[in-house]
Formats: C-alpha cells, sequence, structure tokens
C-alpha cells in the first residue's frame, strides 16, 4: 500500500536562488507544510504562505527544537556560510527525528565523475558523508549547471558574452552537457516530494542515499551560441568566437583563482564541465518521465535570458 507524500518541509534558504524555486513550486502543490528556517536578523525575503523560524547555527539546540516533526529537511547555504554550519544543521535535523535530508550540493551528481576532482568534488561529498555517518538517508537533486546563471554571467560561465557578442569554446564547442532551468529545479523538486513516500514505485524512497536526476535540455557551447543567436538576429559574423582546449582553459581558471576566485573559479568549473573528464551529461539516469517533467523549449528560454541581460539583469542581486 502506498504510504503518502511527506507532509513537513522544512527549508534553510528558502529566499536564496534555488532555495525560492524550491518553496514557491512546493507551495504550489498544497500537499505540504512549509516551515523556512532562517537566521536571526535575516533580510532573505520568504515567499507568503510559509512559515519561518528562527535559529542559531551556534545553538545546536535552537536547530533541533525548530526541525521537530519535520519529515524533509532541504539545506540551501549560502557560500559565505562556514563549512562546519552544514554538518552542525545535520546532526541537529538527525537529534530532531527528521526522515530525509537534502543536504547542499544542489545540481552536482555525486554518482558521476566528478566526484573524482578534488575541487569541485570533494567539498560536495564531505556534505553527503555529514548526512550518512548520522544514518539520516539522503536525497539529491541533480540538475547541472543552472542555465540562466551559466547563460547571464557571461565568458567565464557558458563562455558567451551576449552583450559583447563574444564566445570562448572549450575546444571546438560540442561536448554536450545537461542542464536545468530554475523554475525546471523547483517544478522537480516539488515533484519528487509529492511521490508517494513508499510502497510503489516510483516513490520518495526509491531515492534514498541515490540522486534524482532530471533536466531541462542537453546542450553544447554551439547549440548555445546558436539559440543566442536566433534570439537576438545575429549570425557568427556578427560575433568573436575563439577556441582553445578545455584542459588550458581549466588551469588557466586554477590560476586566476589565486588572484581573483570569483572569475577563476567558475573558469574552472566549466571548462572542467565541458572536458572529456566533466562528466556532465547523464541522460541514460533521467527521471523526467516518472516525475511527468514535460520537455521545455531551449529558444524560449534563451529568449527570456537575452532580454533580462539587455535589461542589465543580475542574478547575484536578484534577491
Amino acid at each position: 500500500m502506498a504510504a503518502p507524500p511527506v507532509k513537513n518541509v522544512a527549508i534553510i534558504g528558502a529566499g536564496g536562488h534555488i532555495g525560492k524555486q524550491f518553496t514557491e513550486a512546493l507551495l504550489t502543490t498544497n500537499k505540504h507544510n512549509v516551515t523556512a528556517l532562517t537566521r536571526g536578523g535575516s533580510t532573505s525575503k520568504i515567499p507568503a504562505g510559509v512559515k519561518v523560524v528562527e535559529i542559531d547555527y551556534d545553538s545546536e539546540d535552537s536547530i533541533v527544537a525548530a526541525l521537530k516533526g519535520q519529515h524533509f529537511l532541504v539545506i540551501s547555504l549560502g557560500v559565505r556560510v562556514p563549512e562546519e554550519v552544514h554538518g552542525k544543521v545535520v546532526r541537529a535535523a538527525a537529534k530532531a527525528g527528521v526522515a530525509y535530508i537534502m543536504p547542499n550540493i544542489h545540481g552536482f551528481d555525486p554518482k558521476g565523475k566528478g566526484v573524482a576532482n578534488p575541487l569541485f568534488g570533494a567539498g560536495s561529498m564531505r556534505r553527503i558523508q555529514d548526512v550518512e555517518d548520522t544514518g539520516v538517508p539522503w536525497i539529491v537533486l541533480t540538475t547541472g549547471f543552472w542555465y540562466e546563471w551559466g547563460l547571464v554571467l557571461g565568458d567565464n560561465w557558458y563562455g558567451i558574452d551576449i552583450n559583447k557578442k563574444k564566445a570562448w569554446f572549450c575546444d571546438e564547442g560540442h561536448s554536450s552537457m545537461n542542464t536545468s532551468t530554475w523554475s525546471r529545479c523547483g517544478e522537480a523538486f516539488a515533484a519528487l516530494l509529492s511521490l508517494p513516500e513508499s510502497g510503489v514505485s516510483p516513490s520518495l524512497a526509491d531515492y534514498k542515499n541515490y540522486p534524482c536526476y532530471v533536466d531541462s535540455f542537453v546542450v553544447t557551447q554551439r547549440k548555445i551560441l546558436d539559440s543566442v543567436q536566433r534570439a537576438t538576429g545575429t549570425t557568427d559574423g556578427d560575433w568573436e568566437i575563439r577556441c582553445e582546449p578545455a584542459e588550458k582553459r581549466y588551469k588557466d581558471g586554477l590560476a586566476e583563482m589565486q588572484t581573483n576566485p570569483q572569475r577563476g573559479f567558475p573558469k574552472a568549473l566549466y571548462a572542467h564541465g565541458w572536458s572529456k573528464d566533466g562528466g556532465r551529461e547523464y541522460t541514460q539516469k533521467l527521471d523526467n518521465d516518472k516525475l511527468g517533467l514535460r520537455p521545455e523549449d531551449l529558444d524560449a528560454v534563451t529568449k527570456k535570458v537575452v532580454e533580462k541581460v539587455q535589461n542589465s539583469w543580475n542574478p547575484f542581486v536578484e534577491w
């Protein structure tokens, strides 16, 4: 007999980039009680309809109290939050009796080739280990890179600068990867938590200690540029296009991290993703059909991103 979906869902980071998508999508299902755990004095904008509970990262008791009665915890901590906070939250969740934890590694594939990279894989696997050490099951939503983010931020990300009409291809720009829009991330999360908890398949329990794989589309740098050109009415003749080995671009990113980590890290991360060792395509593992997710239109999404770029949109300051 199928068990009903989990009811009580707590989210740390409900006002952040991915947390907001999860929260808003979950609310549309009307199947869950959603609680946002926030630090005292936080200025994050939490979606309406969410219960807000303040916690103190330095007080395990406050976190345990906030998580009593919660069935599923999502951890989406900002990059400036000290790494040890993740472990503190996980241990408190275990003491509170939380049944499932989604650790702070959104988008990453913990079963893919990227786990071998010490720069990108080590931190993610350490957060999974935080959960495994408690005995609580973890579930990860593997989405690939976020499409809007990677496209709007320019050359060091997907390698395409829309305003300057410049493109930097790794190798020849034909390596492929799965990628997801922010709305797809939210939609997938809501669909996952709307599954029966157990007793049938698909169910939430199917993903205990395993990723749920979703995407919006499979892209290459060449396909992204083609889509941008269709949205802007341009051709290769209007663009400056450069090709360089992915390995070189990766090493350049590592070197740049020493002086400018905000530019060097994404350059290395994305170059590695496009490389033969990146392992960023997981089409054969997709769970889209199990979650009832429909295909998305690459050109329609790209057009919206181009319009945002032309209006000086910056995702770093939107929230």
